[in-house]
């Protein structure tokens, strides 16, 4: 505290600025990087903003240009790269460990550069041993019946990730919940792509990712009835506790679909939170509620889009926004 008294008055002291500078002065980039969003005013001028220079390794004021903190230490790798295979070449570490690889990314391989330790080319007859080597090391890696099972599961699982747009964490929970299934021996005698599925719609509602049967069935090779099979297997025999669906975490998707305003979003989620308040979304299908508070929204905004539309976008029937834009309307009283 003693360096920090020549520019900060007491005032200072009880401002959340000079805690978060406070904390931070000393800290190498990644560090100092982090705070700067909380670092909104200059301690000289009161003004803003604070700009961090990772060249000269800086964090000084926009405004004014005084420097706050100097010789900041790079973190990062001392190499740079304009192009894949340079930064391929460069990087001394690999990809990191995943749960969603066969082998969590754990396993080593033959290189595929003919060259010794020294960087000297190897010989004709020494080529075709590594060769035959690198082939059996490949062979080698899947010849567990489970390793053959896990890779042709990920991989479905990447094809299917790939189509729904889901975030890192949720193919990471897939795998975890189809491993666990595997051990307890779940998928004997069952479709793998089934069970896949099965982990991924989970891990979708573990997550409260927006993500319905029907989106997972359309994108794989799979029925309906089947994944829902798979889906309730895993619940009775791994004991999983999903969350309620929350309807709001729906109604951007639907709005985007249906070409909606953010007005009428906007107030959708209002109707959806006086919902919620007085209990009348228990035992609602969520897409359906959603579909209904933003037919209400268009109502009251005076948007122009029928029940067809918004049925239409949410992949719910009339009849269902018909009954659940009742409900709402007697219980709000809108």
């Amino acid at each position: 505290m003693k360096k920090l008294k020549y520019f900060f008055s007491k005032k200072d002291f009880e401002d959340k600025n000079f805690m978060v500078f406070g904390m931070g002065l000393g800290k190498d980039f990644s560090t100092l990087s982090k705070l700067q969003r909380f670092i909104d005013r200059c301690p000289r001028c009161g003004k803003g903003p604070m700009v961090m220079d990772t060249a000269g390794g800086e964090l000084l004021c926009g405004n004014c240009g005084y420097v706050l903190k100097e010789k900041i230490e790079e973190v990062g790798p001392e190499w740079r790269a304009f192009s894949k295979e340079e930064k391929e070449d460069r990087s001394r570490t690999g990809i990191p460990s995943s749960l969603a690889m066969h082998d969590m990314g754990l396993a080593t391989v033959i290189g595929p550069e003919d060259r010794d330790a020294s960087g000297k080319s190897l010989s004709a007859s020494m080529k075709a041993t590594i060769e035959r080597l690198r082939t059996w090391d490949s062979r080698s890696q899947v010849h567990e019946p489970m390793d053959r099972n896990l890779r042709q599961a990920f991989s479905e699982l990447d094809r299917l990730a790939d189509k729904l747009n889901v975030s890192e964490a949720v193919i990471e929970k897939s795998a975890y919940i189809y491993r666990k299934a595997l051990e307890k021996g779940l998928v004997r005698g069952r479709s793998i792509s089934a069970l896949i599925a099965a982990s991924l719609y989970a891990a979708c509602r573990d997550t409260e990712t927006p993500r319905t049967l029907k989106d997972i069935a359309a994108v794989s090779n799979v029925k309906k009835k089947d994944i829902a099979r798979c889906y309730r297997l895993l619940l009775r025999e791994m004991d999983l506790k999903m969350p309620v669906v929350n309807p709001t975490k729906c109604v951007a998707r639907i709005a985007s679909k249906a070409g909606l305003s953010e007005k009428t979003k906007r107030r959708a989620l209002e109707i959806l939170k006086k919902a919620m308040e007085a209990k009348i979304s228990a035992g609602k299908d969520p897409m359906g509620l959603a579909a209904a508070a933003l037919y209400v929204a268009c109502v009251l905004e005076g948007e122009n889009k029928t029940q067809k539309d918004v049925a239409e976008a949410a992949g719910v029937t009339e009849v269902t926004i018909r009954n659940r834009y009742k409900g709402l309307k007697a219980a709000l009283k809108l």
